[in-house]
């Protein structure tokens, strides 16, 4: 016998043992096809009656049958009969239920449920499939395109879209870094240009010079000019070296370091007096003025980079003043940045040459450093890049320069 069955009797003759002990018993519902019942009244008489022939044959009287479980014999069918006496206030009523001991109905709904899931499972999968396909189709294309952007370099973007989904916002991120690393290579290969054709210059200098020296020179007097001149030569070689290795550095680092903002100012008076060495034999006046509020405020710029900063901007106001002028250097606290500001009176800039004044090699036709390879500007310019900082030229034509640079301050507290 199969427990199943046993919950499948008690789940038909439930409707009717709740029926009866309830006095709900004028109008008993007919059980469902497939379903055999019997019930008895107290009084013997039959309410209900759906037991096939061949197995009611088999039973006794439906009043007599004992309350239990049991298996019965009907010609080549084995039943499953289940009888339960309910009391009600005028009596005891019999409840008969029986079912095919072939047909295990628990068996047949549980194949049901896993052959329906299954198919959910099935469809869902497939649905997914289809949607996901559809969603990451414009990802694939812009794999694709991206793909052939990289086996034939061009001008050319990925494309976007016309809806303004997450897609498309990708395929624009996308493109603002492929123009900017487009961009980054134009400057590096301009780079590589400019620092070759400046390479070039000086080196044919110094070859020719020694070669005058070695075969042409006929005294020791005559072979020294032409080795100073190429000692002349190698020096600005080596300082072109020496920026181009510097440019490299600062494109290349990660930290731009930190400094107090007392150790800055004790830098720019170095940085003066540095100055005034180098114009020691010149008319030129080279003052400095400071006022730090904080000197325990940091700044996201080294010592040796601000050095760098106003050596190159005192060395490019003293080569434009010539033999005679001042230059003014200050430094002054505000409440967010550190204002550093080197000025001087030797003429200015033109105007058209203002906006590439801090690109790399550029030079006005009237340098403000003659014989400098224009690096002297852009250094400064990286340097308070990596800072977080800007650089701003003021410049008054036939006056001077003011350069211009705020380096912001993150204080300690």
């Amino acid at each position: 016998m199969n427990e199943s069955q046993t919950r499948v009797l008690e789940g038909i003759e439930g409707q009717y043992v709740t029926a009866i002990t309830t006095g709900d018993t004028q109008e008993l519902d007919r059980p469902g096809p497939g379903q055999f019942v019997v019930v008895v009244d107290p009084s013997g008489a039959v309410a209900i009656d759906t037991f096939p022939d061949g197995l009611a044959a088999r039973l006794p009287e439906p009043g007599s049958e004992p309350d239990g479980v049991r298996t019965v014999h009907a010609g080549t069918s084995e039943f499953v009969v289940r009888s339960t006496s309910v009391e009600a206030g005028e009596g005891a009523w019999r409840v008969i239920t029986a079912s095919d001991s072939d047909a295990n109905v628990l068996d047949e709904v549980a194949w049901l449920l896993i052959a329906s899931i299954a198919g959910i499972n099935i469809a869902f999968g497939a649905s997914s499939w289809l949607i996901g396909s559809a969603a990451l189709s414009p990802v694939s294309q812009l794999r694709r395109s991206a793909a052939e952007l990289v086996a034939k370099p061009s001008t050319e973007t990925l494309p976007v879209g016309p809806a303004r989904d997450e897609i498309s916002e990708l395929a624009e991120t996308l493109n603002t870094l492929i123009r900017e690393l487009r961009a980054s290579a134009d400057r590096e290969r301009q780079i590589v240009a400019d620092a070759s054709h400046e390479i070039r210059t000086p080196l044919a200098i110094l070859q020719t010079r020694l070669e005058l020296a070695q075969r042409q020179a006929q005294s020791l007097d005559e072979m020294k000019v032409d080795v100073a001149a190429a000692q002349r030569t190698l020096t600005r070689l080596s300082a072109l070296a020496s920026s181009l290795l510097e440019l490299s550095r600062i494109d290349s680092q990660g930290s731009a370091g930190t400094a107090a903002a007392g150790r800055l100012s004790a830098e720019l008076s170095n940085a003066a007096d540095r100055g005034r060495q180098r114009v020691a034999d010149r008319s030129i006046r080279i003052d400095y003025t400071d006022d730090i509020a904080t000197p325990a405020a940091m700044v996201a710029v080294s010592e040796e980079d601000f050095g760098r900063i106003c050596d190159n901007l005192v060395g490019n106001a003293v080569q434009a003043i010539g033999d005679r002028g001042v230059v003014e250097l200050s430094l002054v606290e505000e409440h967010d940045a550190l204002v550093l500001s080197v000025a001087d009176d030797g003429g200015g800039m033109d105007e058209d040459f203002v906006p590439l004044a801090l690109d790399r090699f550029s030079r006005q036709s009237k340098a403000r450093t003659p014989g400098g390879a224009g690096l002297g500007l852009s250094i400064v310019a990286g340097i308070v890049k990596n800072a977080g900082g800007a650089i701003t030229l003021v410049n008054d034509p036939g006056i001077g320069l003011k350069v211009e640079l705020r380096l912001p301050t993150v204080r300690p507290w």
